[in-house]
Parts: C-alpha cells; structure tokens; sequence
C-alpha cells in the first residue's frame, strides 16, 4: 500500500458507531450496486498506482476510494471474463462449474495444429434455474436489473431467466469504429454517439443504469452494471480525449509502431481515453446517487443508503503483438494469465456502516460479493454451495483485521485458487505470503517448469510487506517441501470441485513421451440408441471414455455441445444416446492423459477448414440421423 493504516483505523473505530446510529427511519432494506469493469488492470486507476507514475485519469473511482474500503489484495475468479462473471453472478467458482473460459460447450480440439496439450471440454453457459444473487435479491424483496455486458453464456440463460427483472444489454457505445482515426463522434443530435455537454460521446449502458436507477428508485433496487469499458476494440469517439493523450504521452495515434507489442509502459492513448471515459461514465452514476432524493427516506439521498462494490472481471489486457494496450507492471503478464497481472484486479466498497478511506491488505476476491451482496441486504444465505466468503463483518467492523473473513468451519481464510486449462495451461494458489503456480505443459518442455513458488510479501507484526509481487524470483528449487504443501492443499481443492485438466495432443508436432502408445478406435456402431466404439490399446491403458453430443441441427449457428460419461469394457465403451442428440464424437482419455476424439476433429484440419469452407464441428461428427 502507498499509505499507512493506523490513522485510518483510529478513525474506524469512531466513524463506524456514528454511521450505525443514522435516522432510525432509515428502511430496512438498503440499495445494492455492484459495479463490474470489462478488463480494467490493477494498474489501470491511479487510487493503486505504485511505482511508475500511471497514465490515466481516474478522478471518480479515486474520489470513489476515499468514501470506502480499498482492497489491495483483491482478485478475480479467474483470468478472463466470462469465468470471472460466471462465477460473480452465481458465488460458485469456476472450476467447480466447468466455466472457466470464455464461450466453451465445444468438442475439445488441440489449441493449434501440432500443439502439445488441448483443453477439455467447458461449458457454455451457468445452468439454467441457477440460484443467482440475482434470484436470492429478487426473492428478498429487491428490483433486479442488469445492463452492459452479460456474457455469462454465450446464448443463453438470458439474465432475465436468471433472476433479473429487466436486462439491458446493448452495445451501441462499443460498436466498431470503421476508422478510429476519424469517426469520432459530433454534436449532431442524429449522432448516435452524439457528445453531451462535457465532450464525452453517449454510453448507452450508463443510460440504461440511470433509467433503472430512476424507474426503482422508490424501491430497494439491485444493479449489476457491468461496463463493455475497457474491452477491445480499443478505440475511442472522441477526438479530443485522443489528442490529450497522444500530447501527453508524446505518441502519433497513427504510428502504431511506437505502442506495438514490444512497447514498454502505459503508451496508447487510445487506450487511455478509454480508461477517462469508463471513470467518466461511473462519475455519472455516482453523482446521480449523490444528488438524487431518496423517496424511501425524506431528506436523504439516495446515495446514503447504497451499498457500491467496484471491481474488475480480470487483469488489464496487455494486448496483441500489434499493439499494446495496457502496461501491467510491476504485476507480471495480464488477461488469460494466473500471475498477478491477469488475476489481481482493483476492488472498493463503500455504503452504510462502511468507514471511509480505508486501505487495506485482506484477501478477497470476486466470488465474495455474492454471500456478502446478501448480508448487505439481510438476507438469507442460500442452501448451495457457495465458494466465496461473506465481506461483511469485515467491512463494518474491522477491514484491517482478516480474521473477520471466516469459512463455514470457522476457520480465517488466507489461501486462494485458480484454475485456468486453457491458453496458459495452469493452475495457482495463494497460501500466507507465497503463490504457487502449476504449470500443465511441461513434459519435456525446456521453456516451462512444472512449479514457480514466489513470495509476494514478508509478515511482519501483523501487516504485509512488499516483496516480490513482480514474481520474479522463483524459489520453487530452493523450496521442495513448501512446494509440496502447497500443491498438495491446491491438488484437495481441484478434486474436490472435480475440475478439469487439459490433455495431451496424439497428433503434437513436439515428440511427447508415450504418444506412439495412445489408443485407436476401431470402429463405431449405433443400435437404435445406443453407441458402441471399439478401440484398441496400443500400450496405454483407457481410462475414460466420453460421448460429446450436441442437440441442434448442423446449420443452427452457435452450437452447444454436452459431454456424457461412457461406459468401458474390455477394449469397448458404450453409451445410451442422451434424449435429442444429434451429432457425436467420442473421446477416449488414456493413463497418460494423452485425448484421442472419434472421428478426428475437423479442428485439427489445417487453419479449421474442409476444403475451402470454414468447418464447423458437425462436419466430421457421427450423425444420428443417418443410422
């Protein structure tokens, strides 16, 4: 932290009973926004800005900062959005739900052509009827709403079958740009992006949230104002934010070269318009709390009974080899990474009973806003499993003290865990001061180890010390046995939420020990409904068998797919059809996790095409109808 805590904590302890002994009028049941960004770094606002003097403008979020509790230590679910989301919306992480990447529900498929390893198969979606903190809000009396992003199934559930009355989701203000160079946005009233009085262009998802804040003011509300701010296309319509950070970072927007890939800092001022105009957009929507008359509570503003929490739904994206977007330094690497740069996300909360300029160094992450949005609200835990911790004794009585974030056991929580098998390949737990990271892809891999151990603070006396949050140092070498402990402990709770691993690829170009072992199917054979495959084994010995089936015709689109266990005897596996299957493969897992999918995957076709035509999953796969 940039600031000492004592003053801070002196203060809690008088501001918290003044704040508790508000207007015994005050209703019963205060208002919840949760306030969710699209890629925003830790590195992003400059209320967390260390080191480097940051690029961005911040005033809201900053000023945002002072009237609450801001987390240090604060982490997504998981290193891109969808998960993260997932993961929010229903308290369950995405491990545990088989969400941990974007879109998902596909037959799994090598990451490339001669890649080593491959995904497993995903899902698409939360399930339908899911428990939402949504639901639970909604059954508790409260307006529901969403606007911006959804992106928690690629199709559906929508948000409205989710527990939200009104969902409002346009895109309007992301829309591509033809040429970010020039179609900036004017103040012709026929703009669609037309400029407002202060020079900013129109955003629809902030105006869906006053229009919901205002038809359900007179209501305990519930807002999940997810921005599309800051996620690609990284652009922006207005042309003097552009020029004021191409001035001040002394770049030519037109020059691409001089913010490429292999640029060093926060150097795009497309990207730091981007950042102004997000903090802009909240600005709104806390002024509008700010000076909007509480109908539920005369003389009071609406503001004074709202519970806010500010996050991120992963680390800032550092972009492609043509261009950089954001610089996450000192945090190593960013989105679809579990090092810090890609999981450590900004994280404040303000509201009723909840002390002002707080820092603090707690550990929290996303999934805690589901149990603790609830308390907030009084309401009743709901009977699932939730995978986050309940924030609210801790905001309300003592933020510095983690020893008020307790599990169901009782125990104070100071480990956290990821799980991402796709892209990176790895798997992370935070455990006290150190982080360890697993590493997938490392079998005769001279670029990748299997464990990175870093400390990323010293203890001492009760508060963190900086030490190595770059997590430069690897002490995996030097430090076995915490090597140990801490895989073992990561290990437990992957098998407890029976995550899923990624597999090795037959087909890798890179020679991999026991690929000339993996199985080979024989032939399949379908008799009314019910599959049978024979394979041989080849040395390895199966494992696991799969049927993945999908349910819509072969030109639907987006389509769905749906693992199924098979049933294995002797050199056999077999399954009953799933009621609708139309489109089949099979998957067979072997001891050394090597995946072979029945018929071979289209996707593993040079660049994903049949001939001339992009190929689609179907084209390959066992059709029902034809037997």
């Amino acid at each position: 932290m940039k600031t000492t805590l004592f003053n801070k904590c002196i203060g809690l302890l008088f501001i918290a009973p003044a704040i508790m002994q508000a207007d015994d009028k005050r209703p019963e049941k205060p208002n919840v926004l949760v306030l969710l960004t699209d890629d925003l770094g830790w590195q992003d606002v400059d209320c967390y800005d260390i080191d480097e003097p940051n690029a961005y403008v911040t005033p809201n979020i900053d000023a945002f900062s002072k009237k609450g509790v801001q987390f240090w230590r604060a982490y997504s679910p998981a290193p891109t959005c969808a998960p993260s989301r997932c993961a929010i919306v229903s308290g369950v992480h995405p491990a545990r739900a088989q969400k941990t990447h974007i879109k998902g529900g596909t037959p799994p498929k090598p990451l490339a052509k001669g890649a080593r390893m491959m995904s497993p198969w995903f899902s698409a979606r939360t399930p339908v009827g899911d428990y939402t903190m949504a639901s639970a809000m909604k059954d508790n009396g409260y307006a529901t709403g969403h606007v911006g992003k959804w992106h928690i199934s690629y199709s559906e559930p929508k948000a409205t079958e989710l527990g939200f009355d009104v969902s409002y989701g346009s895109r309007i203000s992301k829309a591509l740009m033809k040429d970010r160079l020039k179609d900036f946005a004017t103040n012709d009233v026929k703009d669609p992006y037309k400029l407002d009085a202060n020079g900013f262009p129109h955003n629809q998802t902030t105006e869906n949230a006053l229009k919901f804040l205002g038809d359900n003011k007179a209501k305990p509300f519930f807002l999940y104002y997810a921005t599309w701010l800051v996620h690609a296309p990284i652009q922006t319509r207005s042309e003097e934010l552009l020029k004021k950070y191409a001035a001040e970072m002394g770049i030519d927007p037109a020059d691409k070269k001089s913010f490429d890939g292999n640029s060093i800092g926060q150097k795009n001022p497309f990207y730091g318009a981007m950042v102004e105009e997000l903090d802009y957009n909240i600005g709104r929507v806390f002024d509008y709390l700010d000076n909007t008359d509480d109908p539920r509570w005369p003389g009071h503003k609406l503001s004074e009974n709202t519970f806010v929490i500010f996050t991120s739904d992963n680390g800032g994206t550092e972009g492609k080899s043509y261009e950089r977007y954001t610089d996450n330094t000192p945090l190593d690497l960013g989105k679809t990474s579990v090092k810090e740069g890609g999981v450590r996300v900004p994280f404040i909360v303000a509201g009723p009973g909840i002390p002002a300029g707080v820092e603090t160094d707690v550990l929290v992450n996303g999934l805690d806003i589901y149990p603790t949005v609830l308390s907030m609200a009084g309401a009743k835990q709901p009977d699932k499993q939730l995978d986050g911790l309940d924030l609210y004794p801790l905001l309300t009585k003592d933020p510095t003290n983690p020893e008020l974030v307790k599990d169901a056991n009782g125990e104070s929580r100071d480990e956290m865990m990821w799980h991402f098998p796709h892209t990176a390949l790895e798997s992370a737990i935070i455990d006290g001061d150190f982080k360890l990271v697993k590493n997938y892809d490392f079998v005769k891999n001279p670029q990748q180890k299997e464990f990175e151990l870093f400390q990323l603070y010293v203890s001492k006396d009760g508060k963190k010390e900086r030490l190595d949050i770059e997590e430069s140092k690897n002490l995996a070498d030097s430090m076995p046995e915490k090597v140990q402990a801490m895989d073992a402990k990561l290990t437990a709770q992957l098998t407890e939420m029976k995550a899923s691993y990624p597999h090795y690829n037959p087909e890798s170009s890179n020679e991999l020990p026991h690929q000339a072992s993996v199985p080979t199917v024989l032939k399949h054979k379908l008799d009314g409904k019910v599959l049978t495959v024979d394979f041989k084994e080849n040395g390895a010995k199966v494992t696991k068998a799969n049927l993945i089936y999908t349910t819509q015709e072969k030109n639907a689109g987006y389509q769905e797919w749906f693992p199924v266990p098979m049933k294995l005897s002797g050199s056999t596996a077999t399954v009953k059809l799933p009621k609708g299957a139309k489109y089949l493969y099979v998957n067979l897992i072997d001891e050394n996790n090597f995946l072979v999918s029945y018929p071979k995957s289209s996707s593993s076709d040079k660049a994903g095409k049949v001939g001339k035509k992009k190929s689609s999953p179907t084209d390959l796969a066992i059709s029902v109808k034809s037997k």
